[in-house]
């Protein structure tokens, strides 16, 4: 039976006002909105638009050398990744773990032992604008994109070095990162042929690993120097909450 809006409550009344008046509007989508918003400038999306792709398209120009990266990894990282980037203590270790026979073969043998160690970042990279783009976003902990562009050449020519990947002499370029990449110890290890996915023609959900009241060792918890910690929120957020590496608490006190 109908029911005149005389009759409604006077909070139903206003409902149904609302969703006629959203019903107007969305018959009237395309009528254009004036003194709304505004076109982006060129400067501001460059900001935005930093990304580099696998291919390198969107890299920047520039060069640094393994001397000059040594030096702002000496002042900008190695507190939290040690010098030579093998400090276990803050992150999983950046750089290790990679043989000449890897760099030859281009897929890394020690992704697949069955080893509770940590694997390594060189281990696993697969493309070298990864690391790149990363260092350039990311880097460092505590002042994100601070780095100069011939800055993040540097950085990542020196782990490039300490990976035994280019020479004590060498200056990355844009010019030349394509070259380096085809000389990455895992440039191949991109695929979906293994075991998350598929084992004898059965998912792998199998798995024996720890999910629920695992042990710690309390030797393998990662910490932060004093100096940066808290500053980009809570280390043990940003990790598994199982597994060997672990994060701790580094929320800074109220």
């Amino acid at each position: 039976m109908y029911k005149s809006p005389e009759r409604f409550p006077l909070s139903l009344t206003r409902l149904m006002s609302a969703v006629m008046l959203f019903a107007a509007c969305g018959s009237a989508h395309a009528e254009k909105f004036t003194g709304v918003g505004r076109t982006a400038t060129p400067r501001e999306i460059a900001a935005w638009d930093v990304d580099v792709r696998p291919d390198f398209q969107g890299l920047p120009r520039g060069a640094g050398s393994v001397a000059q990266g040594e030096k702002i990894w000496a002042a900008r990282c190695a507190s939290c990744h040690g010098d030579f980037a093998e400090l276990p203590s803050v992150f999983p270790p950046l750089v290790g773990g990679t043989t000449r026979a890897d760099i030859e073969r281009g897929r890394v043998a020690g992704l697949a032992a069955a080893s509770e160690n940590s694997k390594t970042t060189m281990m696993k990279l697969a493309t070298l604008s990864t690391l790149f783009d990363y260092i350039r976003r990311a880097m460092p902990f505590d002042a994100p994109k601070s780095l100069k562009v011939d800055e993040v050449y540097a950085v990542t020519a020196f782990m490039l070095s300490l990976a035994d990947l280019v020479p004590a002499d060498f200056v990355l370029s844009d010019k030349n990162i394509a070259d380096v990449q085809r000389r990455l110890p895992n440039r191949d290890g991109n695929t979906a042929a293994h075991g998350m996915l598929d084992i004898r023609a059965k998912p792998d959900v199998n798995g024996k690993d720890c999910m629920r009241d695992c042990p710690v060792d309390t030797n393998s918890l990662l910490l932060l120097p004093s100096s940066v910690n808290g500053l980009n929120g809570n280390l043990a957020d940003q990790n598994r909450p199982y597994g060997s590496i672990r994060g701790i608490e580094t929320r800074r006190n109220p």
